[in-house]
């Protein structure tokens, strides 16, 4: 049996390795422009929400805005427990979901942000 690696021809390699860099180049660029990884009750994760850090009083607190408008706010704790909520009834939930990433559910929503992960 053949590996894909194998089975494609020279012009078909160079044409995957110039996607795959395409590709990067548009994941770099969306990280430099603020946007992360959002989604709305079940809907699909999308790089459509905008990330506002502002310091105040109680620590970091971070607004977290959908293209609808709707947004949340996080409060990075001081005592080792991440991302809470700042304001609002419904508790922040965290999630390691790599090693420099997090999810967080709030309220239905759900938000990819890059974190140190201390283990």
């Amino acid at each position: 049996m053949l590996g894909l690696a194998s089975a494609c021809s020279p012009s078909q390699r160079a044409a995957n390795q110039t996607l795959a860099a395409v590709e990067a180049e548009q994941r770099a660029a969306a990280d430099d422009d603020g946007m992360v990884l959002c989604a709305q009750g079940t809907a699909a994760l999308a790089r459509t929400c905008s990330v506002e850090q502002a310091s105040t009083a109680r620590g970091l607190v971070l607004t977290l805005r959908h293209p609808d408008g709707s947004f949340h706010r996080l409060l990075a704790t001081r005592d080792g427990r991440g991302l809470i909520a700042a304001d609002g009834a419904a508790p922040a939930k965290v999630a390691v979901v790599g090693p420099d990433l997090i999810e967080v559910t709030l309220a239905g929503d759900r938000y990819r942000l890059p974190a140190t992960v201390k283990q």
